[in-house]
């Protein structure tokens, strides 16, 4: 059996583009992350070509992202990386370790995480946190503190549990048939369309219009102080234009398109509810709905709903092909998880967030 001496973890070099002469260890990660993904889900859904993950990649104010490939006789077997988040005096960090599933069990992982979490000291952060799909299995299994969902008790919780971490959440992946009938959608937007009648809705692609700058990023910035977060810790963000910009060309850098269905109150003009959905350049992929948010102040009007269901309608024609949307909430997150419910999601997966605190 090799040592873990025969482990190299060598920084990625981020480059200007894939074409760039540099570029060989990013497209291997890519592939090496695709790769990861299906071995663990089963299905491609969370496959992304290089291209369109490299704007994810590039610099920005707002956090610092670091990568290793994990390297053994010259093959890249995973990854390890961890994302650094730029608010004020943050004590927080990000981190993921991806294996192929065929170097499990051999001590990489743990050799991976020693690396990361010596990082995240150096970098003044104390506070770690992760995210791990647990697929179904067997056995025993694990509730966090919220009483909400749990997950069984695999390889990847108990890879956690050893290196000092709680599971403080449970999310719940879902999907969403594109290619069934609309008729609960259609039923369902005209009674959120009659519920909200002091709201109309309004609908983008990036880059964000001028007119809907100032109202997405205040709510943009509302999505870690409003969503449910259990016992895990977010630095409260401030979004603005340059913010909005930046996150835009994550997408048009790259030939993504994403599609921002909000709800506007009429009598004052302010974008009080949204949601956004995403795919790539194939749009025989699958879709993804990423943020959705109603600001707490305007709860109580169906307007998750409202933004929801006319955003999936508009999308038949942007994406005719994409076979189903995907979406992510926080188990305890009851009112969201109605509404997806009720349009038609059906869970396939389940996240554990996982946290642990330095001394």
């Amino acid at each position: 059996m090799k040592t873990l001496t025969d482990i190299e973890f060598r920084p990625l070099i981020v480059p200007e583009s894939i074409d760039a002469p540099d570029a060989a260890d990013f497209l291997e990660m890519t592939r090496v992350r695709n790769i990861v993904y299906r071995e663990i889900s089963g299905h491609g859904d969370h496959s992304i070509p290089a291209d369109e993950l490299l704007p994810h990649f590039q610099p920005n104010d707002y956090e610092r992202r670091h990568m290793w490939l994990i390297i053994e006789d010259g093959a890249v077997i995973g990854r390890a990386g961890c994302d650094l988040p730029l608010e004020n005096d943050s004590k927080v960090a990000f981190w993921l370790i991806e294996l192929l599933r065929e170097s499990w069990g051999r001590g990489v992982g743990s050799a991976a995480y020693d690396l990361l979490e010596r990082f995240a000291r150096e970098n003044g952060r104390n506070v770690l946190q992760a995210w791990a799909e647990h697929p179904a299995a067997d056995g025993p299994r694990l509730a966090p503190p919220t009483g909400f969902g749990d997950i069984p008790e695999d390889h990847g919780a108990r890879f956690f549990q050893r290196h000092g971490y709680t599971l403080e959440q449970v999310e719940r992946c879902s999907a969403f048939d594109l290619k069934a009938p609309f008729d609960t959608v259609e039923r369902l937007l005209a009674e959120s369309q009659a519920a909200a009648s002091e709201y109309r809705v309004v609908q983008w692609f990036a880059p964000t219009p001028p007119e809907f700058v100032d109202g997405y990023a205040w709510m943009k910035s509302r999505m870690v102080t409003d969503a449910p977060s259990a016992g895990l810790e977010f630095d409260e963000e401030s979004w603005d234009a340059a913010r909005i910009a930046e996150h835009d060309s994550k997408y048009t850098d790259s030939g993504r398109t994403i599609q921002v269905t909000a709800a506007q109150h009429i009598a004052t003009g302010e974008l009080c509810a949204f949601n956004e959905l995403v795919v790539g350049k194939d749009r025989t992929e699958a879709s993804h709905q990423e943020d959705t948010l109603v600001l707490k102040e305007h709860r109580g009007h169906k307007l998750g709903t409202l933004v929801k269901c006319a955003g999936l309608l508009s999308w038949r024609d942007i994406a005719p092909d994409s076979p189903r949307v995907i979406t992510y909430n926080a188990e305890e997150n009851r009112p969201m998880l109605d509404i997806n419910e009720a349009i038609g999601f059906v869970p396939i997966s389940y996240e554990g967030a996982w946290k642990k605190v330095l001394s």
